[in-house]
């Protein structure tokens, strides 16, 4: 099947899925993915290409078909706009080489609409684990903006990644501004300890103190993606 082929497809399935949509709304994500894989699977000819109706929760994509694969999203809310995976993929199905969206809005007019992947990742949040953002209809998307394709992104080790997401990060910052995060810093420089340490066996002090470094974490989050 070629990228041409595959766009076709989705084609097909949205156009069912929006049909559905209208005549009455999808209430519940997993539903909406479930109805995903039923209606790709109906609509594939080649009777050879199975879909997996009971994947990995945390496998990424959703729904892999050969290298091609679906992530799908879903909100009651009248947004194209969604927290996508982890910048890490750890478990992204390798197989798969071009990931595209199929995004489920059943806020205001229900709608169904396709995307692919790499176009729609338009910003990162950076409170906790790093995640992707995305948006059908993205006017440019992150890697765009970052100066690195999907690919090569994806296939750098963490450290690297973080590079980009720091200067993506503080192009954002207005004057005045500032995330402690921010600095290229080796270990030795980190006021928090690196290693791992299960939170239950720390100090009452060491907890309070990691609590406020998450609460500030979350502030600054909404404070910089205004």
């Amino acid at each position: 099947m070629t990228k041409e082929d595959f766009e076709r497809l989705l084609d097909s399935v949205v156009a069912t899925l929006r049909d559905e949509a209208r005549k009455a709304p999808f209430s519940a994500a997993q539903q909406f993915e479930d109805r995903v894989r039923e209606v790709v699977k109906n609509t594939i000819a080649d009777p050879s290409i199975k879909i997996d109706f009971d994947p990995n929760p945390q496998a990424f994509p959703d729904i892999a078909i050969g290298e091609f694969g679906i992530e799908v999203k879903f909100t009651t809310n009248d947004t194209w706009r969604s927290v996508a995976n982890s910048v890490l993929e750890t478990n992204r199905i390798k197989e798969v080489k071009t990931v595209y969206i199929v995004f489920g809005k059943m806020g205001g007019k229900p709608d169904v609409n396709w995307g692919e992947y790499e176009k729609c990742v338009m910003h990162v949040r950076t409170s906790h684990v790093p995640r992707f953002e995305v948006e059908i209809g993205a006017d440019k998307s992150l890697f765009e903006l970052m100066g690195i394709s999907y690919d090569n992104f994806r296939m750098s080790e963490m450290h690297e990644k973080m590079r980009y997401i720091r200067q993506y990060a503080r192009g954002r910052l207005k004057d005045g501004e500032r995330l402690w995060w921010l600095e290229d810093t080796d270990g030795e420089d980190h006021t928090l300890p690196i290693q791992a340490r299960l939170f239950t066996k720390l100090s009452s002090e060491e907890k309070t103190r990691l609590r406020a470094v998450v609460m500030t974490l979350d502030n600054q989050e909404a404070f910089t993606d205004r």
